[in-house]
């Protein structure tokens, strides 16, 4: 019997460990290497975008975030100034008016840019004829510059031979100054990006409805659900990729404006329309003040991150990828 278990143990040791043999080692060395030359492929082929994400994203950031540490005038030698100027943010009375205008702003235009782009989804989802001619007129406007728009929309909101007055003068009521009335001045630049931007969206909103399965859809109306509850239940839900995406990069862009408001205003009347980017224009460019310009984009870098990440963290969980 000792000497069964010997020839056995001896049998196994000749035939060792199936990873130790040869062709084991050999073949494990080839998918070591196969791995190898696909993640140098893969890095090459990003290696674009990656450049053009740390040339044009990465290095601005952080000069910006170094110059926010100076005293520079342009034309005169930067002088460290360590947090000088985030002291000087925290008692400027100016600048969180333009943060509190910027988030009015957002406000003012994304539930209602969103709704309208989710309506016109829906409508142009329809099997109606002329549906791709309608889809391509409300991209149009977002294919014209900010700044062309902002002038056109002078003129119709100018309150004695505007467009929309003289509309208004033959319904029998009387136009405000649009855009000379501190009042209305920020909602009618809200107004002209809703205008510009809905169709844009509305793409996004059109593609995530195409994506959803009519089976479901089926199976929900054979159970009895009307439209109203298919569009809480099945729509809504199933668009949450959609939105996440679509709420991101508006929020974003709306934090970012600009274009809009040098067009119509000039970030007037009173400083009603000086959102938070048009100040850090005009700290630079009119007021040459390039360090305390870096610490308002550094503010404005920290709100869109901050929103961003509580966009992402409230959709993460309601949001269902796989339809399979």
């Amino acid at each position: 019997m000792t000497r069964s278990m010997e020839g056995g143990l001896t049998a196994q040791a000749d035939r060792g460990d199936p990873a130790d043999q040869p062709g084991a080692v050999t073949a494990g060395a080839g998918r070591r290497r196969r791995s190898g030359r696909s993640d140098r492929y893969a890095y090459l082929f990003i290696a674009p975008s990656l450049l053009g994400v740390c040339g044009f994203l990465l290095l601005p950031l952080l000069i910006v975030l170094g110059l926010s540490l100076f005293h520079w005038e342009l034309l005169s030698e930067p002088t460290f100034a360590g947090l000088a100027n985030y002291r000087r943010l925290a008692g400027d009375g100016g600048t969180w008016h333009s943060v509190w205008l910027t988030v009015l702003f957002v406000l003012l235009c994304i539930p209602l840019q969103t709704v309208l782009a989710l309506l016109l989804a829906l409508l142009l989802n329809q099997r109606i004829r002329g549906v791709r001619f309608f889809r391509a007129l409300f991209v149009v406007p977002w294919m014209a510059t900010p700044i062309v728009m902002g002038l056109v929309w002078t003129w119709i909101f100018d309150p004695r031979d505007g467009a929309l007055n003289r509309l208004l003068d033959l319904a029998g009521v009387r136009g405000p100054n649009w855009l000379t009335d501190p009042a209305w001045a920020l909602p009618s630049v809200a107004l002209v990006n809703v205008w510009q931007y809905t169709g844009y969206t509305m793409l996004f909103f059109l593609a995530g409805l195409q994506g959803i399965p009519q089976e479901l859809y089926d199976a929900a109306a054979t159970d009895g659900a009307n439209p109203a509850q298919r569009f809480f239940r099945i729509t809504l839900p199933l668009l949450n990729p959609t939105m996440l995406f679509v709420t991101v990069t508006n929020l974003v862009g709306a934090f970012q404006v600009f274009d809009t408001v040098y067009a119509m205003t000039d970030g007037g009347p009173s400083r009603s329309t000086e959102v938070l980017n048009f100040r850090i224009f005009e700290t630079a460019f009119r007021q040459f003040d390039f360090g305390y310009a870096s610490t308002l984009a550094t503010l404005l870098f920290v709100l869109i991150l901050a929103v961003t990440l509580v966009q992402v963290r409230f959709f993460t969980k309601r949001t269902t990828y796989d339809l399979s």
